[in-house]
């Protein structure tokens, strides 16, 4: 799709995920066994055909710079265009821009320099399999100056509270965006809009010292704007809680769920790791479980996610749990709806039980 560009903006989204966001941000999460959440939506892009796509953003981005790379992953290391992750380096005295419309103005070039007309602008919390395409062609044909992409969700949880909701005319043209909690029309926090219509907007909001582009620029001009709302049928996660996170991940153990979000007409891609594939040791047992490569299996793993290169040492059990890279389970250990983060060691005859509704969290890198 050579006429639309793609923006990640992950400026406003808080890290509300705890100790899993003690050191990276919400988009470098690890998610499924092998992927991070921005792999959902930067893989929606690369099916899309966008070849521009830039990642604005502004605290504990080390994590995220070295799974991204340089985007090979996503067939964006290229010679013009590709992956363009900008942290906020700015030295200009003069600039009165504030919040995430800082990102947009002091990264013009980016604009400038790209031939395409649209911008998509998303951020990385809805973990979807979307085809921006049928997005983009919607927006054309409606001659909107905004399209809101939205999904009808017909049972609200927990996590939808916080989430934008959309109200439309008969015409599907959006009439107010609110956080009404018995709105079951969820905005995915993507849209697509003119690149100059972007820009005069920017241009506008710094002028006022306003900070913030969606509700600033778009949500109080709905009444000289037309925003249009493309509804979205496919699966949605929405990620913003440890509650959420564990919740969604175990749902993945469904195979009806797993083929609906990774075996869709497009693919998700990720950072490749050459590693061996799991071993698993005599007396071992693994049940309705998804293992990584890299795994060495000795214990019992009942409907769990372990993440690459898990060592589970003999008599260890673990149950309804999710335990990423490279933690190593010694030896008669118990894990119940657990969450270790990466590189933790559990010591042996130690154990760790919390429950489905709140998990026990581990922090990365701890020793018990």
């Amino acid at each position: 799709m050579d006429s639309m560009m793609g923006v990640i903006n992950l400026d406003s989204e808080l890290d509300l995920l705890n100790e899993l966001t003690y050191f990276r941000c919400g988009a470098a999460v690890p998610f499924g066994g092998r992927y991070r959440l921005i792999d959902f939506v930067l893989s929606n892009m690369t099916n899309a055909k966008i070849s521009d796509t830039a990642v604005f953003t502004r605290r504990k981005y080390r994590s995220l710079m070295d799974h991204l790379g340089t985007g090979a992953a996503w067939d964006l290391d290229r010679k013009r265009g590709g992956l363009f992750i900008l942290p906020p380096d700015w030295n200009d005295p003069s600039d009165i821009s504030q919040g995430d419309l800082q990102h947009f103005h002091n990264n013009r070039d980016f604009f400038d320099r790209g031939i395409s007309q649209y911008v998509l602008i998303t951020g990385s919390q809805n973990v979807c399999n979307i085809d921006y395409n049928h997005a983009f062609k919607y927006h054309l044909e409606t001659g909107a100056d905004v399209t809101v992409i939205y999904k009808p969700v017909p049972n609200l949880e927990e996590e939808h509270k916080q989430c934008h909701k959309v109200e439309m005319d008969e015409t599907g043209r959006i009439t107010a965006i609110t956080n009404d909690h018995f709105n079951h029309f969820v905005s995915l926090d993507m849209m697509i809009i003119h690149k100059k219509l972007l820009m005069d907007i920017v241009d506008h909001c710094i002028a006022r010292r306003m900070d913030n582009f969606f509700r600033d620029g778009i949500i109080q001009n709905l009444d000289q704007l037309k925003v249009m709302g493309y509804s979205y049928h496919g699966y949605l996660a929405v990620i913003n809680s440890i509650e959420s996170y564990y919740k969604h991940s175990m749902s993945l153990l469904d195979p009806k769920v797993y083929r609906n979000l990774f075996f869709n007409e497009n693919l998700i891609y990720t950072k490749v790791k050459d590693e061996p594939p799991a071993k698993y040791l005599k007396g071992s047992s693994v049940k309705n479980s998804l293992i990584a490569n890299g795994c060495i299996i000795e214990g019992t793993v009942e409907n769990s996610i372990l993440f690459r290169g898990v060592h589970v040492e003999k008599g260890t059990v673990i149950k309804n749990s999710i335990v990423m890279q490279r933690c190593d389970i010694k030896e008669d250990g118990k894990l119940e709806n657990v969450i270790l983060d990466k590189d933790v060691v559990l010591s042996p005859e130690r154990t760790l039980v919390g429950c489905s509704e709140q998990p026990y969290v581990v922090a990365k890198r701890k020793v018990i």
